[in-house]
C-alpha cells in the first residue's frame, strides 16, 4: 500500500510543496497555504475508456505536416466570433462569469441548436428536470441533447461511453470530483485533477470540452490559476444582472484572437445575439436635450456608438457627490480637474453624475472627450447636435491625444447616419481613406472641440 502524501497548496496560483511559507515563493501571496492530502493510487492511464497512448517522438519542425483546422459551427454568430470561428476537436474552454448573469442560459442554447450534434451536458447543480424546464423556456430543441446529473468524474467517464457524443458540457468544473483524490468538491486538489484528467480526456478523443466555472468576489475565475492554465480557452461572461446586455470576452485563446468579443441580450426567453450593438446603445430620441453625447469606441476589435450622459447640479451639501456608472470615477476626477485648470469650469463644488448607457462598462480612453462634452453640455444647458459624435483621449494639458483604429470607427459613425464627427488632430492627417459622407474635423485641444459644440 503506498502511504498518503501531505503537501500545502497555494490558493492564490496552485503551486504545491512539502512545507508551508508564510509567503508562497511562486506568486508572492501571503498565508495562502492550505493543507491537503494527496493518495497515491495505481495509475489508470486509461480510466475513460481509451486506447493508451503511443510514445511520441521528436520531429523537425519542417517535416511536421499542417492539417486543415476544422471547427465545430455551435449555431452562434456571436459565440464563433469569439472563439475564433468556432469550437476546435479536441479543445477544452472555460466559461467563467457571476451568479445569474446566464452561463448555463448560453452554453444550453448552444447545445439545443447544434443540429446534427450529438451533445452530453453533464449538470452538478441543477437536476435533469430543471434543465429540461429552462430548455422548454428557451424554445429550441434541434440537436440531439443528452442531459445527466452527475458529480462524480469516473462515472462521467462511463456516460461518454454510452453516449459518444460530439461535445461534452461540465456545469460546473467546481462541483465535479475525482474518487482518486481525497478532498471535497471545489478544493484544489479537486479542480485541478479534474481539469488535467478531461485535458487529457479531450485532446485524446479529440472530442472538445466545455466547462463553465465560479468566479470570486474580486472578479476571478474561483480554484487555481492554474486552471486557466490548463485549459485552451478562457471566456470570462461579464454584464450588470440588472442590465438586459451581456459581454462575452476571451481572456485567453490558443486558436484564435483574444480581441474579438460577443454582446448578447438577456430576453425571458434565453439570450439574443446582438449584431449591431450601435443601434440599441442609441436613444433616437435624445434631440434637443443637454448632458449627452456620443462617443465612438472600440471594445476589443468591434467598433461601436455608445450615449454618455452627464449631469451637474449645485451641492445640496457641504460636501459636492461626484458618481459614475460603466467608468472608471477615477479618471473622471482627473477631466475634471483638466475642465477647470485648462477650460476655466470650476466643476468641482457641483454635483456631477456620469452614466454610460445601456449598463455597459467602458475602459476605452477614446470616449474622454464624449466624456467631458457631456458634463459640459449639461453644466451649461445647452445640447449637442445629434448628429455629431466624437472620440479622442483627453491628457493632463488639455490636449486630445490620438486614438487606434479611428477609420473603424468613423466608418461605424457614417453607417449610423451621423454627419460629423471630432477626432484627434493626429489622426485627422494619418487618414489613408476617403470620409466620404461624414465631416471629419480635426481637434488639438478641448477649447477647440467646446467652441466647435458649442459655438
Amino acid at each position: 500500500m503506498a502511504k498518503d502524501k501531505i503537501v500545502y497548496l497555494c490558493t492564490n496560483c496552485g503551486a504545491d510543496y512539502p512545507k508551508a511559507y508564510g509567503k508562497c515563493p511562486t506568486c508572492g501571496a501571503w498565508n495562502s497555504f492550505v493543507e491537503q492530502v494527496v493518495r497515491k493510487e495505481p495509475t489508470q492511464r486509461a480510466q475513460h475508456g481509451l486506447a493508451e497512448t503511443r510514445t511520441a517522438t521528436p520531429k523537425r519542425i519542417d517535416e511536421i505536416g499542417v492539417r486543415p483546422e476544422k471547427r465545430i459551427d455551435t449555431s452562434n454568430e456571436e459565440l464563433n466570433r469569439v472563439l475564433g470561428g468556432g469550437i476546435v476537436p479536441g479543445s477544452l474552454v472555460l466559461i467563467g462569469g457571476e451568479p445569474g448573469i446566464g452561463k448555463s442560459t448560453l452554453v444550453l442554447q448552444v447545445a439545443l441548436r447544434m443540429a446534427g450534434r450529438k451533445i452530453l451536458y453533464v449538470s452538478g447543480e441543477e437536476s435533469i428536470n430543471q434543465l429540461k424546464m429552462r430548455a422548454e423556456r428557451l424554445g429550441e430543441m434541434q440537436s440531439e441533447c443528452y442531459i445527466v446529473s452527475e458529480t462524480v468524474l469516473e462515472q462521467i467517464y462511463t456516460h461518454i461511453k454510452n453516449v459518444a457524443p460530439d461535445l461534452v458540457i461540465i456545469d460546473s468544473i467546481q462541483t465535479i470530483q475525482s474518487e482518486t483524490a481525497d478532498s471535497s468538491p471545489g478544493s484544489l486538489t479537486q479542480v485541478r485533477e479534474c481539469s488535467a484528467s478531461l485535458l487529457k480526456f479531450a485532446k485524446e478523443s479529440d472530442i472538445p470540452v466545455l466547462l463553465i466555472g465560479h468566479i470570486t468576489k474580486e472578479g476571478s475565475i474561483a480554484g487555481p490559476k492554474i486552471l486557466e492554465h490548463i485549459v485552451d480557452t478562457v471566456l470570462q461572461f461579464e454584464g450588470d444582472r440588472h442590465y438586459m446586455y451581456r459581454i462575452l470576452r476571451a481572456h485567453k485563446n490558443r486558436f484564435g484572437s483574444t480581441d474579438e468579443l460577443a454582446i448578447f441580450e438577456m430576453q425571458h426567453n434565453g439570450l439574443r445575439e446582438v449584431s449591431n450593438p450601435s443601434e440599441l446603445l442609441l436613444n433616437q430620441e435624445n434631440e434637443g436635450l443637454s448632458g449627452v453625447a456620443i462617443a465612438a469606441m472600440i471594445e476589443g476589435v468591434r467598433p461601436f456608438l455608445i450615449e454618455v450622459q452627464g449631469l451637474v447640479g449645485t451641492s445640496a451639501y457641504g460636501t459636492p457627490q461626484h458618481s459614475a456608472t460603466g467608468f472608471d470615477i477615477r479618471r473622471m476626477n482627473m477631466l475634471l480637474a483638466v475642465l477647470e485648470k485648462r477650460a476655466g469650469f470650476k466643476l468641482p463644488q457641483k454635483d456631477v453624475f456620469l452614466n454610460i448607457a445601456g449598463g455597459l462598462r467602458v475602459s476605452d480612453p477614446g470616449i474622454d472627450l464624449a466624456v467631458i462634452a457631456a458634463i459640459l453640455s449639461s453644466n451649461l444647458d445647452m445640447a449637442i447636435d445629434h448628429t455629431v459624435c466624437m472620440t479622442g483621449e483627453v491628457g493632463l494639458s488639455g490636449e486630445i491625444r490620438p486614438v487606434n483604429r479611428i477609420e473603424q470607427r468613423i466608418a461605424e459613425a457614417r453607417k449610423l447616419g451621423f454627419r460629423k464627427i471630432l477626432i484627434p488632430e493626429f489622426n485627422r492627417r494619418q487618414l489613408s481613406s476617403k470620409t466620404d459622407g461624414i465631416e471629419v474635423v480635426g481637434v488639438q485641444k478641448v477649447e477647440e472641440a467646446f467652441r466647435i459644440l458649442f459655438g
